[in-house]
């Protein structure tokens, strides 16, 4: 199963180190992809990751390479043609419009917790429980 990943969902696993999605990450039944630009949220905002976790920069760099092995990094090339469909579906959520358009392109779910995206019909958003029941279920 392939599902397009939110940050946050990555931001929450280095901060909170949360089992659920841990499990989610290292599942075999799922392929998580993601905008090649993802990482640069994480180098800009590392200082405030660092200071959340408590991880000193080695520790979060392990984690890191980790997270960076397990997630298909698509360029926006691949999904640009899906950003205008992407920007009508959430006008005055921008932040979101990558992801949903690489959900459009690979006709699948996205992995977030904003409940905000729930309220299109376009594209079905799985929340960290949600996602964990569905894999369960494969």
């Amino acid at each position: 199963m392939i599902v397009v990943v939110d940050a946050n969902e990555l931001f929450s696993l280095l901060i909170r180190g949360s089992k659920d999605s841990a499990e989610i990450l290292f599942s075999n039944e799922v392929e998580l992809i993601a905008p090649e630009f993802i990482f640069l949220e994480f180098s800009n905002n590392k200082e405030e990751i660092l200071e959340k976790t408590h991880r000193n920069e080695e520790e979060f760099l392990e984690v890191l390479l980790i997270i960076k092995n397990k997630i298909k990094l698509i360029p926006e090339q691949e999904f640009e043609e899906f950003l205008d469909e992407s920007r009508n579906l959430f006008p005055q959520h921008t932040k979101d419009v990558p992801y949903l358009a690489l959900a459009l392109k690979y006709k699948c779910p996205v992995w977030s917790e904003e409940k905000l995206l729930k309220k299109q019909d376009k594209i079905e958003i799985l929340n960290t429980q949600e996602l964990i029941k569905r894999l369960r279920e494969i």
